[in-house]
């Protein structure tokens, strides 16, 4: 019989947790393991050993009692490996504002990898049918997703919404039952209408819910082409009330007409990810390679619930495994999946005003991932994360880890485009040419020649046109990024 886990890693807690800390990961880890809503194994038998640790740890006698009994403290055995870098060991006392960056990556075990069990899929195509996907786009999504339903399993769940400015249940959440008739019910799929994302999403979230099971990998996959007007606030809200139950959210835009910043924002409130499909021949491959990925989970979610110390903000966070896409910073963040074979990686920047003199710490961050990962048959705990940099006169010069100068460098060429698209908004066209200058030498000098040229062609639409071409704008912003990955997923 395995030894039961301590009261504090039950909560996910350090043993120096505050009362505060104690009631706020009690009743997190109470509404998630709740029998009325959580059917996962050993669930149940979780929650109630959840429920004892908060009943000793919020008496602070009986909490002084236990304590007692506790060995010194020790590192909790998990599922998975967690490896935190920071790029710099200690602080120094300046004036000025000081940057600081952290790498985490988590990655599954060889244990638990060795007895995971595959999990079905619930899954839902929403698929975008304005007038302006007739013909070869709409004609490629109808045939990839016939081959999608050929490739599924009999426990696996397949549904698809057709949206424009209505939207239709082309094929209701089912197992693979008569394949002729789903077939049959998307190649009459015809194209119509505008487009209006929050009726598509809605009637999607909807079919997902129908036989939503945390056995299951949950998840919407939005392929569209056009831009949504006036309902993005209706879909964000959607998008937060899929990640609090555990069903994620990608989108595929299609050309060059869609929103990338909408659907970006869209898809990391839940964890997911955004992708341009640049040529309707690219659909099927890349949507082939999204089923790939879900059949491939580990964990279908990593959340991190977190706070920072004092004079600290959180300015910017990315993913850089294994599906590349900026995280949106409100707790608790939305990291995304771990795959069987790709660790999740996520690069944080922060911010840090200058320190009093009298400071001799700052806490950096500390807070409590969360991982889903129903697929082990197996309670999994929460794990604190805690980091904390001490403050001396004057610090010792030093080197970032290997790791993080690597990460820095690659992210560096997404973070130049970003500049190049704020300066353009604010109406600084040479300096937003500058910066695309910039990042096209430094493509070229890695041999990256066709992203290279793709924004020298857009330099020279900017001198003349003062604006971003739309296709070009996503070329660069997702060619970028997509050198973030290892190099066999590159295309």
């Amino acid at each position: 019989m395995s030894k039961r886990p301590n009261f504090y890693t039950l909560l996910g807690l350090p043993h120096s947790a505050t009362p505060e800390d104690i009631r706020r990961s009690y009743h997190k880890a109470a509404k998630r393991l709740h029998p009325d809503t959580n059917v996962g194994p050993g669930e149940t038998e979780l929650f109630l050993d959840v429920q004892q640790a908060y009943q000793v740890l919020s008496d602070p006698a009986r909490r002084s009692a236990y304590d007692a009994t506790l060995p010194a403290e020790e590192e909790v055995s998990t599922i998975v490996n967690q490896r935190i870098l920071v790029s710099r060991k200690e602080l120094s006392h300046l004036k000025e504002a000081q940057l600081v960056y952290l790498l985490a990556e988590i990655s599954p075990k060889k244990e638990p990898l060795e007895t995971i069990n595959s999990l079905p899929l619930n899954i839902c195509l929403a698929l975008d049918c304005s007038t302006s996907m007739k013909n070869e786009k709409l004609d490629t999504i109808k045939a990839t997703a016939v081959q999608l339903i050929r490739k599924l399993k009999p426990q696996d769940i397949f549904s698809v919404v057709s949206f424009s400015d209505r939207a239709e249940v082309v094929i209701p959440a089912m197992r693979q039952g008569n394949t002729l008739k789903m077939e049959n019910r998307v190649q009459f799929l015809q194209a119509s209408g505008g487009t209006e994302i929050f009726q598509g999403l809605q009637a999607s979230l909807e079919e997902v819910r129908r036989y939503r099971n945390p056995q299951y990998i949950n998840h919407i996959i939005l392929l569209t082409d056009g831009r949504t007007y006036g309902d993005e606030q209706a879909c964000y809200k959607l998008a937060k009330e899929a990640a609090e139950e555990n069903i994620g959210i990608s989108g595929m835009g299609i050309g060059s007409g869609w929103n990338d910043i909408f659907l970006d924002q869209l898809a990391s409130l839940t964890g997911g990810h955004s992708m341009l499909v640049s040529q309707p021949s690219d659909i099927e491959r890349l949507l082939t390679e999204k089923f790939a990925n879900l059949t491939q989970t580990f964990a279908e979610n990593v959340t991190f619930e977190y706070q920072v110390g004092e004079g600290v903000e959180v300015s910017y966070a990315f993913r850089l495994q294994p599906e590349t896409s900026p995280i949106n910073l409100e707790s608790p963040l939305q990291l995304g999946p771990i795959l069987q074979d790709r660790p999740l990686s996520v690069l944080f920047e922060f911010n840090l005003k200058p320190q009093a003199k009298t400071i001799n710490a700052v806490n950096l961050i500390q807070g409590t991932l969360e991982i889903s990962a129903v697929s082990l048959q197996i309670p999994v705990y929460p794990i604190p994360i805690e980091v904390r940099l001490p403050v001396n006169e004057a610090a010792s010069a030093e080197t970032p880890p290997p790791a993080i100068i690597q990460a820095l460098s690659k992210l560096t060429l997404c973070r130049m485009q970003e500049r190049a698209r704020k300066e353009m908004a604010a109406g600084n066209y040479e300096d937003a040419a500058g910066h695309l200058q910039k990042l096209a030498t430094r493509l070229l000098a890695q041999g990256e020649r066709n992203l290279a040229k793709t924004i020298i062609l857009e330099i020279e639409h900017i001198n003349k046109e003062k604006t971003f071409s739309e296709l070009g704008e996503k070329q660069i912003k997702y060619g970028t990024r997509a050198l973030l990955l290892p190099e066999e997923q590159k295309i």
